[in-house]
């Protein structure tokens, strides 16, 4: 996140504040009377006035109608979520909830991300996200190739990660034992380790010189190996409560919402997005900020989950730009550190079921 901090007297920030949170509210343009009978500051009315006018110059506010109040631009929104937004914890019924829910469904990564999802939805009345990133790049730690027949072959794939991936080859001519033990010790020397990517022409032809008279087995193999690369690497985007969306009168025009629910569905800019995070904490994209066009009314405020150093989802809430941020960024942070607390004591059960033959007292 970006830090907006310069500049502003700590009048103009209180006012700010209360702009962001009162449009928040009541999705409305706030005026100087508002500031005023919220006894926020001991000024007049017209010193409110000339704050408010200052701010819209600075760009952190902007007027819609002539004779209307103002309303947060972008930047407002960003200057509150970087520097005025009061960092409190969620309350311990909250935390019990949050954990409770998860621990329900531990045994998956799968359906502890999608329980988030939901989960994020109904504590902040948004649209909650639950993402398996895009994998930037699968590699292969281990192959082995059992025979069926002799015209077909099982290759199981573990990658690096620890996924175990099968795929039944066909092979256009019959092929011996000894044919298939040695494609087994020449894909696991040559092809571990490489990205679908680093798989290239060069090496392909390499195997087949390797291969001589069998060099008919490389190409479907390698066909099965850039197969399951692609099915691991795709990523998937689940969300909870789309409907709440209608709740909010940013997406009352229906072309924008169409097109907002269109990439939703279609994934790929999504996915994209949070693969590559800008921060391992908490990421706040507000409108344009987003490089996703149809985002430029709403913001996107998700949280990357790790394992062993390695993202392995992500969860979040899209929402108007006049989101309530405090409630969602507390929100995030308490289901992200619920997750990976789970994923951390599941990790010292596991080490500590495995090191348990070693206990001879």
């Amino acid at each position: 996140m970006g830090n907006y901090t310069g500049g502003l007297s700590e009048r103009k920030k209180l006012i700010l504040k209360a702009v962001v949170e009162a449009h928040i509210e009541g999705g409305e343009p706030v005026g100087s009377k508002y500031i005023v009978q919220s006894n926020l500051l001991s000024c007049s009315s017209a010193t409110i006035r000339n704050e408010m006018a200052e701010l819209e110059q600075l760009g952190y506010l902007e007027q819609p109608h002539t004779s209307a109040g103002r309303v947060p631009s972008e930047l407002g929104y960003r200057f509150y979520v970087d520097s005025l937004v009061e960092q409190y914890a969620n309350t311990t019924r909250d935390i019990v909830r949050i954990n409770q829910l998860l621990k329900a469904k531990m045994s998956e990564l799968d359906q502890i991300l999608e329980t988030a999802s939901k989960l994020a939805s109904s504590l902040t009345n948004y649209t909650g996200i639950a993402i398996k990133p895009k994998v930037s790049s699968v590699t292969m730690a281990k192959f082995e190739l059992v025979s069926i027949d002799n015209r077909n072959f099982a290759m199981v794939m573990i990658t690096s990660g620890g996924t175990v991936k099968t795929k039944k080859v066909k092979t256009p001519a019959a092929y011996s034992p000894d044919a298939l033990a040695r494609l087994s010790e020449l894909i696991n020397s040559q092809i571990c380790g490489l990205g679908a990517d680093m798989i290239t022409l060069p090496i392909i032809m390499q195997l087949e010189n390797d291969m001589a008279e069998n060099a008919f087995l490389v190409n479907p193999a390698i066909k099965a190996v850039y197969e399951v690369m692609n099915e691991l690497d795709g990523g998937e985007l689940r969300y909870s409560g789309l409907n709440r969306l209608l709740d909010y009168p940013e997406y009352s025009d229906t072309q924008h919402l169409s097109n907002l629910l269109g990439t939703l569905e279609n994934q790929d800019e999504i996915l994209e997005l949070v693969s590559d995070p800008q921060s391992d904490e908490i990421n706040v994209l507000i409108g344009s900020e987003s490089p996703v066009k149809v985002m430029n009314n709403s913001a996107l405020v998700f949280k990357p989950i790790k394992k062993n150093g390695r993202t392995v989802g992500v969860i979040g809430v899209i929402g108007p730009r006049r989101m309530d941020y405090k409630k969602v960024l507390k929100t995030i942070v308490e289901i992200g550190v619920s997750i990976s607390n789970m994923i951390d004591g599941e990790r010292a059960l596991k080490q500590g079921e495995d090191n348990g033959g070693d206990d001879n007292g």
